[in-house]
């Protein structure tokens, strides 16, 4: 068993979400940054939840995946002296980021790497990850390799292509449309060189390419767009649904390789949401599974791990 001078620590950071729906005002108030949310937006927040169960299960796979990246690494070292332990932290809710960095030094971790659960870079979000984690990292002795983006990485991709493959098969006449998502985010990104739109357009293209989709065969938008004031990146995938459905396209099959897990922006806006008003313009829409604990994508996190950490690993 490993020392804890040879355990390393794994930091899995996701957005967080409310555990009960009587904690919805104080959840929406974090999100917003201190913001007090109206009473509209409390209520159709709420409202998703409910139509999905009550509850988002983003907390829950994140856990399993930390749990099953753990068993995965710690096989791959297990005829070395290192050790790993993983450890969940959420931006917007409990667990928070900062109680996990002090689990982590309670357990006598000094060397650990971060990953925020987004393959795409962006300051508005995986940068907002780790200025949260610099404040809770202030007076701890704890050595942090942080990874910002992993769009292009071949495990990943190769997950991914896994879930298309599965995702086309429901599809036994034709082709589907392919509409690539992730969340949206301000357009003002853009006007300080922010990679995030460059970066989900790389990773759609090379699926598209991989699957040998025809340019008139696939897109990539945006989805879940903040209620506020300012101009959102688009298009949406509101929009793109409808127009597709207008020109013809009765098969339409989402992908969205923003997200690694099922929560309220996969089960409620692309399953509830994009399904309702693709069927009320006649055509069918169905999503490729999410990521989740899949064994390929789990892989492709201890990849992803050991190649930022560069330790030499004894292969499963």
């Amino acid at each position: 068993m490993a020392s804890s001078q040879d355990q390393i620590g794994i930091l899995l950071m996701a957005y967080g979400s409310p555990e009960d729906l009587a904690d919805m005002p104080a959840y929406l108030l974090d999100v917003r940054d201190g913001r007090v949310p109206g009473e509209e937006l409390i209520h159709e927040i709420t409202r998703r939840y409910t139509a999905i169960g009550g509850l988002s299960p983003l907390l829950e796979r994140t856990r399993e995946q930390a749990r099953a990246l753990e068993t995965e690494l710690n096989n791959r070292f297990r005829n070395t002296r290192r050790g790993v332990k993983t450890y969940v932290g959420m931006r917007h809710w409990q667990p928070r980021i900062a109680g996990a960095v002090e689990e982590m030094a309670a357990d006598g971790i000094r060397r650990a790497i971060a990953l925020v659960m987004a393959p795409h870079n962006s300051m508005l979000s995986i940068g907002k990850y780790y200025q949260a984690l610099d404040l809770a990292l202030e007076g701890r002795e704890i050595e942090f390799t942080r990874i910002t983006s992993w769009h292009t990485h071949s495990g990943f991709l190769a997950a991914l292509a896994e879930k298309l493959e599965t995702g086309l098969s429901l599809f036994e006449e034709e082709t589907p449309y392919a509409i690539f998502t992730a969340h949206s985010l301000p357009t003002f990104i853009l006007d300080h060189g922010d990679p995030y739109d460059a970066q989900l357009n790389e990773t759609a293209a090379t699926l598209a390419s991989r699957f040998s989709l025809a340019q008139d065969r696939w897109r990539f938008c945006y989805q879940s767009a903040g209620a506020s004031n300012v101009p959102w990146l688009g298009p949406q995938i509101e929009q793109v649904v409808a127009e597709l459905a207008e020109q013809g396209q009765r098969n339409l099959l989402v992908v969205p390789i923003g997200f690694v897990c099922d929560h309220v922006e996969v089960l409620y806006d692309i399953d509830i949401g994009a399904r309702q008003l693709a069927a009320a313009h006649g055509a069918r829409l169905e999503r490729t599974p999410s990521l989740n604990a899949s064994t390929a994508f789990i892989r492709a996190l201890a990849d992803l791990v050991t190649e930022h950490l560069g330790l030499e690993v004894q292969e499963p």
